[in-house]
């Protein structure tokens, strides 16, 4: 009776809702049931809504509690202690028994609302007891004062709790590992499992303004949420007004499912301009103004643009009246500053009103979450710039896997100098922070290496989405108090050196977790987490990812990486056949991106990149990484800047030059700082030049790279 009445009691104050009850009934007799830990309220929610007479087993400490006992007393319970062996034997011969057993293998509730550390000892309990392992997620108890969020979410009275069951897996190690290796692998196992869970059960398949509608409603209309250089802070509220505002105009001079330029800097306003276009159903197509008017045309004829969003202060103080002036040659040039003045008092209190409503028209528009949502260009380091459409579901879904990985709250506040045409910029710096609840400040260019270090001490940032170029290089200017609040500092985009990782650790005591990815992945492939890290590696790959690895003729022990999942680009829209799009296709059939690189996956699942397979050399027959020259270079001469490059040679098929900034540098000095090393290994020549060519990302411009140094080898 008591456990109908609070069912009754639940579902009416909570609107308690539970779904995959099927997957329970497959489980079968001897099950794990795994769930995440939110609030004091789950055991409760588990024991009423879970059918069948099911099992807790809980920490010993807990089982005593007063105010729990009467609860407790509507299921079994299995004190334990999960750090002690005896009392993980007991469980595994209780569960032996044909139990259904409940437990919370993050040990305690979340303080952080994301998963925490998950205890090895769950898993081998599933190993050694061959029991089905149940995955169930509970969400919205953490917004309950019950919950350990206090500051951290806000709190309501009475939020909609859902409980999902997921379908069962099994845990199972093999046979030759023993003792504590066996244990730490099936905790690894049972951590997969929890982080996949915590991602497929996330509001992935949605459109990018329904993440915000439902980012406002758990953080409220009144959430300061961005800012920029001219310091007036936009909430929830302010942005979906302005959103609604600008969209209507835009509306009226563009065609549903047009691809629109933006030709903007990093700011509040830009932000706006993207989201008023995807609110009707406009495709912004962000153009990369640092490749000049031949790159930012070739760009727009590519993608079929007919009109460019831009601004007339940005033209002026970007110095880029020339280049306007070609675009304006094939494109119409629309300019923020004329729309605003187009937008009536009528016009604004309307959209404060829809802004007010948005919760409910917004829902009647019906967008596929599968519909393009940006059109971002490849820095055109392999030719003409190819642009890459992303979907809706790829980026919401690529930001859900990193949630489901790193732990984010309303509490931070991110410093994005990465420019929007940039998929890092676009996607983690940008609309990450909006539908998390974070904070985020704007800056025009990452390349002021001493203002960045000021900014990020003045606004407390707490995280950091960069490029190892940009991190060298706010290392040498910061102070080393500038950086005393920041929690991640990410690195994507290009290798992280050992040095680099070196000075943030010594100078600043921050860790940098590295990533990897690319524009066609959304651009997350994998990353290095506060739970799960290695130095020199780039992570583990995103829950829910698939990969393979195709061998390399004269490589060993890697492979070219070719990957699958929700993140994964719509396809590319090529210079040779305008506006159609080509969907992602590799070896391994439709669907798989072929990611060019050639990796190493170990045991764990940490990559360790070794090259581009167009930056591997063949050099008498053997393949030589132009990635591992350059690393050469950098440990003999770190403060220097490096670049690897191959050309024709014919006698060796190819070699190998080195261009570096480092005075006086000869090869002898290179062999002698390395080692060991085979003299296959080594540059044949070293062209010492004052400047790497670079690209507005910091990534090395290995096009010009090689012009430079094939000018010098003819000369």
């Amino acid at each position: 009776m008591l456990k109908k009445f609070l069912h009754w009691l639940l579902t009416l104050i909570y609107k308690v809702e539970i779904t995959g009850l099927d997957n329970y009934k497959k489980a079968g007799k001897r099950v794990l049931i795994v769930a995440n830990h939110t609030s004091f309220l789950d055991p409760l929610l588990l024991g009423v809504f879970l059918p069948d007479d099911i099992t807790f087993a809980i920490s010993t400490q807990m089982s005593q509690r007063w105010w729990l006992k009467p609860f407790l007393r509507l299921s079994r319970v299995f004190p334990m202690d999960p750090t002690h062996p005896i009392s993980l034997k007991d469980l595994i011969h209780y569960l032996e028994n044909d139990s259904k057993t409940v437990i919370f293998p993050e040990g305690r509730i979340s303080v952080t609302g994301s998963l925490m550390k998950i205890y090895d000892g769950t898993g081998m309990v599933a190993d050694k007891s061959e029991a089905a392992v149940l995955p169930v997620r509970i969400s919205g108890a953490q917004y309950t004062h019950f919950s350990k969020l206090h500051r951290i979410v806000r709190l309501r009275l009475f939020p909609k709790i859902t409980i999902q069951i997921l379908p069962p897996e099994t845990i199972s190690a093999p046979e030759n590992l023993r003792g504590k290796t066996r244990r730490t692998y099936c905790g690894h196992l049972l951590a997969d499992i929890m982080t996949k869970m915590m991602f497929v059960t996330s509001p992935y398949r949605q459109t990018i303004f329904t993440s915000l509608l439902e980012a406002r409603r758990v953080h409220g209309g009144k959430h300061r949420i961005v800012e920029d250089l001219e310091r007036i802070p936009l909430t929830y509220d302010g942005l979906i007004t302005g959103s609604v505002a600008i969209g209507n105009e835009l509306k009226n001079i563009t065609a549903s499912g047009e691809n629109v330029g933006v030709l903007l800097p990093n700011s509040t306003k830009t932000l706006i301009t993207i989201l008023g276009l995807q609110l009707h159903g406009r495709v912004p197509a962000m153009l990369n103004f640092s490749t000049g008017s031949a790159g930012m045309l070739s760009a727009c004829r590519t993608a079929q643009v007919k009109t460019v969003l831009t601004s007339r202060r940005f033209i002026e103080l970007g110095d880029l009246n020339e280049e306007a002036g070609q675009l304006s040659k094939q494109c119409v040039l629309v300019y923020l500053e004329d729309l605003a003045k187009n937008i009536s008092v009528l016009d604004k209190f309307t959209a404060l009103i829809k802004c007010r409503t948005a919760d409910f028209w917004y829902k009647h528009k019906q967008y596929s979450p599968d519909s393009p949502a940006v059109v971002l260009f490849t820095s055109g380091s392999e030719g003409t710039p190819k642009g890459v459409v992303l979907s809706h579901a790829n980026i919401v879904g690529n930001l859900k896997q990193l949630e489901a990985c790193i732990s984010f709250n309303s509490l931070d506040i991110v410093l994005n100098f990465l420019p929007m045409f940039h998929s890092f910029g676009f996607t983690v710096g940008t609309i990450l922070p909006i539908i998390s609840g974070m904070k985020t400040f704007f800056y025009p260019t990452p390349l002021h290496f001493a203002v960045i270090p000021e900014i990020a001490y003045e606004i407390h940032a707490t995280i950091m989405f960069g490029t190892n170029t940009f991190f060298a290089a706010y290392a040498k200017k910061a102070h080393a108090y500038d950086f005393y609040n920041m929690r991640y500092v990410v690195a994507g985009a290009e290798k992280l050196q050992e040095s680099t990782r070196q000075v943030w650790a010594d100078k600043f005591g921050i860790r940098i977790l590295e990533g990897y990815g690319a524009t066609e992945t959304s651009p997350i492939t994998s990353v290095n987490t506060p739970l799960y890290y290695k130095a020199g590696t780039v992570g583990r790959f995103m829950p829910c990812m698939e990969h393979k690895l195709e061998p390399v003729e004269g490589i060993k022990d890697a492979g070219q990486l070719h990957v699958r999942g929700p993140n994964i680009m719509l396809g590319y829209l090529l210079a040779d056949n305008p506006g159609k799009l080509v969907p992602p296709e590799s070896v391994y059939g439709k669907g798989w991106y072929d990611t060019g690189d050639i990796v190493h996956v170990d045991d764990e699942g940490f990559i360790s990149i070794r090259g581009r397979s167009k930056r591997f050399a063949k050099v008498s027959g053997e393949m030589v990484s132009l990635a591992a020259v350059e690393q050469l270079a950098t440990n003999a001469w770190p403060d220097a800047h490096h670049a690897a490059i191959s050309l024709p040679d014919a006698k060796k098929g190819e070699q190998i030059i080195l261009v570096t900034t480092q005075k006086r540098a000869t090869v002898n000095d290179l062999a002698a700082a390395s080692p060991g090393v085979a003299h296959i290994s080594l540059p044949k020549k070293i062209l010492i030049v004052d400047a790497i060519p670079v690209m507005a990302t910091g990534k090395v411009n290995y096009p010009a790279v090689i012009e430079l140094a094939s000018g010098a080898h003819r000369n």
